[in-house]
């Protein structure tokens, strides 16, 4: 009995001992679990967080990314807005109306200046009979009167060649402002230095530079100018002349004849009397030699002659 007895003890405590273990790990196992489940709660809650600022993130880098394409398209659809700088030239030979040629260039003139242009340039010739009936004529036109004026120039006669021409001269212009910008800063700087300077060799220094510099300026200013004023005025040179009159064929031409035969005359006797005159020192020197020679062949033929005398 008493083996037994200490056997039922024995299983007793190790069945205690078990359960006791068994509720020890089950404790530790909730408060792992418990904890467990705080970090993954508190991760949950971090990504939780964190994902709505990734999502703000996102969307302000895709409205940074639109807003830069529509500036992208702005700027590449905006039209050049250069202003461009174009020196316009036209070239014409018109014909006019018999006796019409002082009536025309006096109507071109009064085009010119009827749009504020003007006349830069003109010359006239006039036929046998003395009257005028041929000449250039140039006119400087404002830029945007030039098509215009040019429509009412053919409408003056008839047109028998024209050509047209421009010169862009747009990037020289640009080029012209940069150069001036950078010179005049140049001259800021110089006399800047100009009153800081003390000694009269640096003064005379900066002068030389100063002067150079300033000389530049004014060049680029003269031809900027030029330029101006070659783009705001289109320039129009015109030659106009009478259609030649038509040979009479009729009768005899007597008096044509007869006024052809003296101006051969005249012409014959003019071309006689400019040799004449252009030989004139080479005839007297040989008059002056062969007066000589008969002065000579005389006095032998007197003295021939006083000796057969005697």
């Amino acid at each position: 009995m008493g083996t037994k007895e200490i056997t039922k003890k024995t299983l007793f405590v190790i069945i205690i001992i078990a359960f006791t273990l068994a509720l020890v790990f089950t404790g530790c196992g909730e408060r792992s679990a418990e904890s467990g489940g705080g970090l993954y709660k508190e991760q949950e809650a971090v990504m939780v967080e964190e994902a709505p600022a990734m999502e703000m993130a996102e969307e302000d880098y895709m409205a940074e990314e639109e807003r830069a394409y529509s500036d992208d398209m702005q700027y590449s659809d905006t039209p050049d807005t250069i202003d461009r700088k174009v020196i316009k030239t036209a070239y014409m030979e018109l014909e006019v109306e018999t006796g019409k040629f002082e009536k025309v260039l006096f109507d071109i003139t009064r085009l010119a200046e009827k749009n504020g242009g003007f006349v830069s340039h003109t010359q006239s010739y006039s036929d046998e009979d003395g009257n005028l009936t041929s000449g250039n004529i140039t006119i400087r036109i404002p830029h945007d009167q030039y098509n215009p004026a040019l429509e009412a120039v053919k409408g003056m006669g008839t047109v028998k060649s024209i050509s047209v021409s421009g010169q862009d001269v747009t990037q020289e212009y640009t080029d012209l402002e940069s150069r001036l910008r950078n010179l005049e800063a140049q001259e800021e700087v110089l006399l800047e230095l100009m009153k800081q300077s003390k000694k009269v060799s640096d003064s005379i220094e900066v002068q030389r530079e100063l002067s150079y510099v300033q000389e530049q300026i004014e060049v680029i200013k003269g031809r900027m100018n030029y330029l101006d004023n070659m783009v705001s005025f289109s320039t129009i040179d015109i030659y106009l002349y009478e259609p030649l009159p038509i040979a009479d064929s009729s009768g005899w031409g007597f008096l044509d004849a007869l006024k052809k035969g003296l101006r051969g005359a005249v012409t014959v006797f003019n071309g006689i009397l400019v040799f004449v005159i252009a030989a004139s020192p080479i005839i007297l020197f040989i008059a002056i030699i062969l007066v000589i020679v008969w002065l000579i062949i005389r006095s032998r033929r007197k003295k021939r002659a006083h000796k057969d005398k005697k």
